[in-house]
């Protein structure tokens, strides 16, 4: 059955140019693809190199006319569902799906379906330690704390290494271990921002069962994450000044900024910079510290 058709009543999504862009792109890759690697027979004379566009078609599970108005620059409009089949059916790599999306004007593909690396890599490893005083840590695009340094430990007072690996997840730690909760000085607005960034995270990487299971997980450790999250607020990732309470040295305003890695996993590091001369003093001598002290 096919799994898409064009339909005269459904406005038009695509403007002429882009269109026209759209069909260009899709022509392009069909015919850059070898049909036997796909294990197509090969039957008859090809007049041009790559699938043929029935080929296209019957790969994603569309109707032939459908997609050839579409090859064509006809202004027909693909849903989400339809495109993401096309693009596999093409070989798409991320960057040609996000692409083939933006020209049908999609916006961006859910990317809920990657994958997502949990280990951390020896070269990130690397830029961690080199970046020691500079407290650091590398999220995935579930904030999990996937690498962190141990100048991180120091300034959040908290040793994650003692943390059990399902729980090493930024947002279930502020609502769920007071010790991480007391780092920061000014809970009562943080945390509210951390849970408007989940929701619009969540919202741009689509449905996924990981999503979900993180989402029951904050219901169940906390009311005030439920009640927080029913305020329906969101917040996109800004590098931002935040400020961290330790119990022996006070108060470290420190710079955040975010670095993302490629590809494009969702993985974030996080690097905190010294705001002023006295977070800038108390963070050397947080570092002078024994181990067991911070």
């Amino acid at each position: 059955m096919n799994v898409a058709h064009e339909n005269p009543h459904l406005p038009n999504t695509n403007s002429a140019p882009r269109s026209e862009e759209l069909g260009a792109f899709l022509r392009t890759r069909r015919e850059s693809l070898d049909p036997t690697r796909l294990g197509l027979p090969w039957i008859g004379t090809r007049r041009t190199p790559g699938l043929r566009r029935e080929e296209v078609a019957q790969l994603a599970g569309i109707g032939i006319t459908w997609y050839t108005k579409l090859e064509q620059g006809r202004p027909v409009r693909a849903s989400a569902k339809v495109l993401a089949a096309v693009a596999e059916a093409l070989q798409c790599s991320e960057a040609e799906t996000r692409h083939l999306f933006t020209l049908a004007g999609l916006g961006a593909p859910a990317v809920a379906s990657l994958p997502v690396c949990s280990k951390l890599s020896a070269a990130a490893r690397t830029i961690l330690d080199h970046l020691d005083p500079l407290p650091a840590i590398i999220q995935n695009a579930y904030f999990d704390i996937v690498g962190y340094n141990e100048a991180y430990c120091r300034m959040v007072n908290v040793d994650v290494a003692e943390i059990p690996h399902e729980d090493r997840n930024c947002i279930y730690l502020a609502f769920a271990n007071p010790d991480w909760r007391a780092s920061l000085a000014d809970w009562p607005a943080v945390l509210p921002r951390m849970v408007a960034l989940l929701r619009a995270t969540m919202t741009e990487h689509g449905s996924d069962p990981k999503w979900e299971h993180l989402l029951q997980r904050l219901h169940a450790v906390s009311p005030e994450f439920s009640a927080t999250w029913a305020r329906n607020e969101v917040h996109g990732v800004e590098n931002q000044l935040k400020r961290f309470q330790h119990p022996g040295l006070g108060i470290l305003s420190m710079q955040q900024t975010n670095w993302w890695s490629a590809p494009r996993n969702g993985d974030r590091l996080l690097v905190y910079v010294p705001a002023d001369e006295i977070s800038e003093e108390r963070l050397r001598l947080l570092n002078t510290l024994p181990r067991s002290d911070f």
